[in-house]
């Protein structure tokens, strides 16, 4: 017997209704596909946090483990360690404690991890801080001679641009990356590096040596640690990485580095929401940051970074207009003394007439001696135009025209 259309009506909001009554599927931010290992900070600085060091030492201890191709996630605080804020300004500077540097999250253990071997490191993604600072800090900087005064830009950021007041009608693209990535060394490269960094410093070159006063972990690096004379400052980068400032860094990046002791002992920290090629006063656009990581093992490589670290990037390194600008603006050095006197083959010198050079344009724009500084760090790259047409050797400093507002 065909069913009337009331008996088919019927069915059909009883089949609804039993639909309804099924259990509903979970919504997809629930669903996992990933296993993730967090390494969170905790208190107001460094040394309020567990998971907080500032040295480089093998008899420090990690904080965390973690098995390759896990996704580790890192909070990490700025290089100062929360010393400035949005109100700062250049005479905050005088208070900064610069043993403070760099406070760095970790370490986390990798586990499988040997002497020997290469630790390849992804950088998954990096998210900034809302606030970000530049400083000129008197003593340092590639310009230390010509600027002995303070000066701090705050920065306002979000995943797009910075802005800063002290910076007007400029707008620096985002295009982070982490300043400091680095290795624990074994006990051989602390020997080796500390002698060849005395060495230097007692022939008049600049180094810090191992310095106690504020160094972390305290029961390892302090005052009264257990090798408080043998912690490594952060300051430079060596062969284990560490402060290495290379811009190109960014998210879909790897980076390779030797491993020197047992699980590798990985810290990161240091990031940069922008920084032209150099960071030539010091400072880039320094921020803290939410990193996203992953490791994978390479066994017995490590020989094949001998003459240092290498890197890869599977895509531009910053928005394609940002990485080659289409519309900049350039200046060029040559490695000529201001007296005339030509100082051949001086890439050192070279460089900083560039930047002395887009300096000056920068002023004719109409910016102070301390803000153009300050757009040299954040967005200026200095690229070597050539090595080979001596005795004036090129280098030229490159800025996008897309970072001006007005």
């Amino acid at each position: 017997m065909k069913p009337t259309a009331s008996a088919v009506r019927c069915a059909i909001a009883v089949a609804a209704a039993a639909c309804w009554a099924l259990p509903v599927a979970a919504d997809t931010t629930d669903v996992k596909t990933q296993s993730w290992v967090v390494v969170k900070k905790s208190g107001a600085h460094c040394k309020d946090d567990p998971n907080c060091v500032n040295r480089y030492h093998p008899a420090i201890k990690a904080v965390a483990r973690a098995q390759p191709g896990q996704l580790i996630v890192f909070e990490t605080r700025d290089a100062l360690d929360s010393e400035l804020n949005v109100t700062s300004t250049g005479k905050d500077l005088a208070a900064v404690d610069l043993n403070l540097v760099h406070p760095l999250t970790g370490p986390v253990h990798i586990e499988g991890a040997k002497r020997g071997d290469v630790l390849a490191i992804t950088l998954i993604d990096v998210d900034p801080d809302e606030y970000g600072y530049t400083t000129i800090v008197p003593g340092f900087g590639f310009l230390r001679d010509l600027y002995p005064n303070p000066f701090v830009a705050n920065w306002k950021l979000n995943r797009l641009e910075a802005v800063s007041d002290q910076i007007p009608n400029v707008a620096i693209p985002m295009n982070g990356f982490l300043g400091t990535v680095g290795v624990m060394p074994g006990q051989p490269e602390v020997d080796a590096w500390a002698a060849r960094e005395a060495q230097l410093i007692s022939a008049g070159g600049f180094a810090l040596g191992p310095t106690p006063t504020g160094a972390l972990p305290a029961d390892v690096c302090g005052p009264n640690g257990s090798h408080k004379d043998k912690c490594l400052r952060t300051i430079p980068p060596r062969e284990n990485g560490g402060n290495m400032d290379v811009k190109q860094l960014t998210k879909g990046s790897t980076l390779f580095l030797p491993v020197a002791v047992d699980g590798a002992l990985f810290s990161v920290g240091d990031g940069h929401f922008a920084q032209g090629d150099g960071e030539v006063c010091v400072t880039a656009v320094e921020m803290g940051a939410t990193a996203v990581v992953r490791f994978r093992v390479k066994k017995g490589a490590a020989r094949q970074l001998s003459r240092g670290p290498r890197f890869v990037h599977g895509d531009y390194f910053a928005p394609p207009e940002w990485a080659a600008p289409r519309r900049f603006i350039a200046a060029t050095g040559m490695p000529i003394r201001d007296d005339g006197v030509n100082e051949g083959e001086n890439l050192t010198l070279a460089c900083r007439n560039a930047l002395l050079n887009m300096i000056a344009l920068l002023q004719e724009r109409g910016f102070t001696r301390e803000q153009a500084y300050v757009i040299c760090s954040v967005a200026v790259d200095l690229r070597i135009s050539n090595v080979v047409d001596v005795p004036n050797y090129v280098v030229s400093a490159l800025l996008p025209e897309e970072i001006f507002q007005g």
